[in-house]
């Protein structure tokens, strides 16, 4: 049965688990983007949300708290400055778990936990393009075609007499 389980312990003690977890956040935090398994994306998800969302409020009482958990200064840092300012407005879900597949050594199952707002290739506008259909297409590319195969053969004729030329001497 499945009581009381509330957080996956990762095989590791609590001492261990939490200095690892605290680590990862300092990393993700830095990076805004790192590489991990899934298991430890996931434990690490709950365990730096509440984080991010402390540094909304830049108080002293909140670096303190979240000083407690990190205990990294540069971290502290760019986490109350850069990245409070990006997610001031979000009312949660702040990082983002992209899966990869397997690893190579131990098939374990790898991804991405990255920041949301920091992933420029998310961001943009991923508008389609628009074509434009117009029904002088087909005779354009009629035209189009025909000036290329003339071109071929021509461009052939110079490299041929060049030949017979070299043989000639």
């Amino acid at each position: 049965m499945r009581h009381n389980k509330k957080f996956n312990h990762l095989g590791r003690t609590a001492s261990h688990r939490q200095a690892m977890l605290a680590n990862m956040a300092i990393s993700l935090i830095m990076h805004k983007r790192i590489t991990t398994t899934v298991a430890k994306a996931k434990a690490l998800k709950k365990y730096v949300e509440p984080l991010i969302t402390k540094a909304k409020d830049d108080s002293t009482n909140s670096r303190r708290v979240v000083f407690s958990y990190l205990q990294n200064k540069e971290a502290i840092k760019e986490l109350f400055s850069a990245v409070s300012e990006k997610v001031g407005d979000r009312p949660g879900g702040y990082t983002r778990i992209i899966k990869l597949g397997t690893r190579q050594g131990d098939a374990a199952q790898v991804c991405f936990i990255e920041l949301v707002d920091f992933d420029p290739e998310m961001a943009k506008d991923t508008k389609k393009k628009s074509t434009r259909r117009s029904r002088k297409s087909s005779a354009a590319k009629a035209e189009a075609a025909a000036p290329a195969e003339e071109a071929a053969p021509a461009a052939e004729a110079p490299a041929a007499e060049a030949k017979e030329e070299a043989k000639a001497e």
